[in-house]
């Protein structure tokens, strides 16, 4: 056994004989010379490996040390004998003739190999019929090999659109940056190449992430074709003894569904996620907020209408504040703020016509709470239904239907107060900070107390971000869950008497 281990380890994988003038490739494996010539003809990888093979076979150097143990094999009578018998179809332990296929082992034996001791309770095929049982296989084998290299194909082609469209996609946004830094007086330059170096770094780990799944596309690619070749290779085969022979040595040996992994359910098309967020539409109304003197301002101009009863919008529709309930407020006395309230309804029936609104409740606009009146009524809140009391609403009248959009709220010194999208705020209740989406509400780590909120939301992504507007810090980002365009700025606030804090948008 160690004699056939020694001459084993001194074959040549291509021509399945010993070596004859070996040489290495750089990736440590063994060929004779002439073999590896054949096969870079046509392919520049090792066909052990996969690993590349830039030199040609000729300037190959010969393994001095192979060659001789090659030389030394080749000498013995022993080995020429088990080379004889397999040529001549023996067996090379019993020169008997092969009749039979050991299914457990996976080789050809004798007769006299089955009633031994080492195939002992194994079970056996004659030879044709074995062959014709791996013969059917293979050929089924062969066709799931092609669809899953068409299947990978498809596979690495989309993911070189990927690469391309992000590529493609970068370059615009880096020429929308440079236009727009163009604007800017030469100290803001420093910033243009901070966001240019961000951008690349995005582009490069997105494109990183797609090549790595390319390059996986690329290897399994490689495998199977070679894999299918081999199979054809053996198909080509007619008579069985060597059909067997030829599949069953090597790494084919073993069951088919062993050495056929299909690979296209491992891969995955890497989809493009570059974004700069409020960069790619809000660059220079950020930079703005650093520079004050030297940008054009460019942020959504909101006007609000009312969405509960309690509370009354500003004749510009810039400020939300609650409408009194009690008869005594602001020190008025009770006919005085009969009086209050008569003024209050008018400024408020006003607001109502100057949108074309009926002065009925609850108002007839297109915000989610107009369809919904009773949680209108209540000042609907996705906070949690304990947040509902006392809770009044307000929406944007302009609604964002596409597009990537920014807007600034001036929350003052209210101590409660929420701001977003429908179903998905960010609140603050005089303690803390938290992010409320559908049946959900996450506490944030956010120790300081802005007094204008920046939000924005682009339609498409459904990305969500909220910023501390006086320094441009970011709170924090979500994915807006459940909503759908058209969509409006939301705005909840706590009834509270008197009133002296409202909520405005910020107009610039």
């Amino acid at each position: 056994m160690a004699s056939v281990s020694y001459s084993e380890e001194l074959t040549c994988s291509v021509c399945l004989t010993i070596f004859t003038d070996p040489v290495n490739l750089p990736c440590g494996h063994s060929f004779c010379r002439q073999c590896i010539s054949e096969v870079l003809v046509t392919q520049q990888h090792c066909p052990h490996c996969g690993a590349a093979v830039a030199l040609e076979a000729a300037s190959l150097p010969t393994s001095l040390v192979l060659k001789s143990l090659a030389e030394k094999a080749k000498a013995k009578p022993d080995e020429g004998k088990r080379l004889t018998a397999e040529v001549d179809g023996l067996c090379p332990e019993h020169e008997e003739k092969l009749k039979l296929f050991c299914i457990t082992d996976q080789q050809l034996v004798c007769i006299i190999c089955r009633d031994g001791e080492e195939h002992e309770g194994h079970q056996f095929k004659p030879v044709k019929e074995a062959a014709a049982s791996l013969r059917k296989q293979l050929e089924m084998f062969e066709q799931c090999t092609a669809d899953d290299i068409h299947a990978v194909e498809r596979l690495a082609d989309a993911q070189k659109d990927e690469m391309f469209k992000t590529r493609e996609r970068s370059q615009r946004l880096l020429a929308r940056i440079s236009k727009q830094f163009e604007e800017m007086h030469q100290f803001l330059r420093r910033r243009e190449n901070e966001i240019k170096s961000e951008l690349k770094h995005k582009e490069e780990d997105n494109v990183e992430k797609m090549r790595e799944t390319f390059q996986a596309t690329a290897v399994a690619l490689s495998e199977s074709r070679e894999l299918k070749e081999k199979v054809s290779t053996v198909l080509k085969i007619t008579e069985s003894e060597s059909f067997l022979k030829s599949w069953t040595e090597g790494k084919s040996k073993g069951a088919l569904e062993h050495v056929f992994r299909p690979r296209v359910n491992e891969l995955q098309v890497v989809e493009s996620s570059l974004s700069l967020g409020p960069y790619e539409s809000h660059l220079q109304f950020f930079m703005w907020k650093e520079m004050l003197q030297v940008i054009q301002p460019w942020a959504a101009l909101l006007t609000l209408k009312r969405d509960s009863e309690d509370v009354v919008v500003s004749d510009d529709g810039r400020s939300l504040f609650c409408k009194p309930k009690t008869p005594q407020v602001f020190g008025y006395s009770k006919s005085q703020s009969t009086y209050f309230d008569t003024v209050i309804e008018r400024q408020y029936l006003h607001h109502l016509s100057a949108f074309g609104a009926s002065p009925s409740f609850p108002f007839h606009g297109s915000s989610y709470y107009s369809q919904n009146p009773s949680e209108a009524f209540l000042g609907f809140s996705a906070c949690g239904a304990e947040a509902t009391v006392d809770l009044q609403s307000a929406s944007s009248v302009r609604e964002f239907r596409a597009g990537q959009h920014y807007w600034e709220i001036e929350v003052g010194s209210r101590n409660y107060w929420e701001l977003g999208v429908m179903r998905n705020l960010l609140k603050y209740d005089g303690v803390k900070y938290a992010i409320c989406g559908p049946n959900v509400t996450t506490d944030l780590e956010f120790g300081n107390r802005p007094r204008k909120i920046g939000v924005y939301f682009n339609c498409s992504s459904k990305e969500l971000s909220f910023y501390d507007a006086d320094t441009m810090t970011h709170i924090h980002s979500v994915s807006a869950v459940g909503v759908t365009t058209p969509v409006s700025a939301q705005i909840n606030i706590q009834h509270k008497e008197p009133d002296h804090s409202p909520v405005t948008v910020c107009w610039y």
